[in-house]
């Protein structure tokens, strides 16, 4: 039942209007990431971007999507440019487009503040304005070259950006902690854990279906666990609740 009326919120046509979302997809190819795990990544984020839910609501949203690889300190390239959804065949393309992308970087550092700064200098250059600009950023590893991503705040506030993180365990002990404290930041930020490479797939789609339900849903995410994310509203509760030392 949660599932139906989670899928009724999605599927429910957008008030009508420009944009309701700009997407702005990081993905880690740092020295961390092995040709196995690059592919798991743009094999996963295609597989996500065509599941039912995902698809629909970025058409409903009339959304736009862009992916950047990011390595170390200037290393950032946009490997998909600002890309319009306005019908499932944009959608269709998009993931084409994903799974023909090739690796920017192998061999490099972790440089997190560093692509935050360029996504927010994608976000300037977006061909039109979001009701919502959000930088969901994946990563397995703690930045350690260029600015540091809390150096990156007061500029993300500024801009009205929400950055949203995927953890992937595995590489350092600390991830998900470092991610919790210094990466994620904005109203309703939330942290999504991949266990491993492997795990992958499924976490990028549950994060993407987390990031669409927050269009209807005014509560503040937290990690969602292995069950299906649903809005607090719809469970009685005045905010999500999961586990108290993943809530930001």
């Amino acid at each position: 039942m949660r599932a139906f009326f989670l899928a009724c919120l999605l599927l429910a046509p957008f008030p009508a209007r420009a944009c309701s979302v700009a997407l702005v997809l990081a993905m880690d190819v740092s020295g961390s990431v092995d040709p196995k795990e690059y592919t798991l990544q743009m094999n996963g984020l295609s597989d996500a971007l065509g599941d039912p839910l995902v698809s629909e609501a970025l058409v409903n949203a009339k959304a736009l999507v862009a992916l950047v690889q990011w390595s170390g300190r200037s290393r950032q390239q946009v490997s998909i440019p600002w890309t319009s959804i306005t019908i499932r065949r944009d959608v269709t393309a998009l993931r084409s487009r994903v799974l023909g992308v090739e690796r920017a970087y192998r061999n490099y550092a972790t440089a997190i503040g560093e692509v935050l700064e360029r996504s927010v200098e994608l976000f300037q250059e977006a061909p039109h304005a979001c009701d919502r600009r959000v930088i969901d950023l994946s990563g397995d590893g703690e930045s350690n070259e260029g600015k540091r991503p809390v150096h990156l705040r007061a500029r993300l506030d500024q801009e009205n950006i929400t950055v949203n993180g995927l953890a992937i365990r595995g590489s350092e002990p600390n991830i998900v902690t470092y991610f919790r404290e210094r990466v994620i930041h904005g109203p309703n930020a939330f942290l999504e854990v991949a266990d491993g490479y492997a795990d992958y797939p499924r976490a990028i789609r549950r994060k993407l279906i987390s990031e669409l339900a927050q269009r209807v849903a005014d509560a503040p995410a937290t990690e969602p666990s292995r069950t299906a994310y649903i809005p607090g509203f719809m469970r009685g509760e005045g905010k999500i609740h999961g586990d108290p030392a993943m809530i930001k």
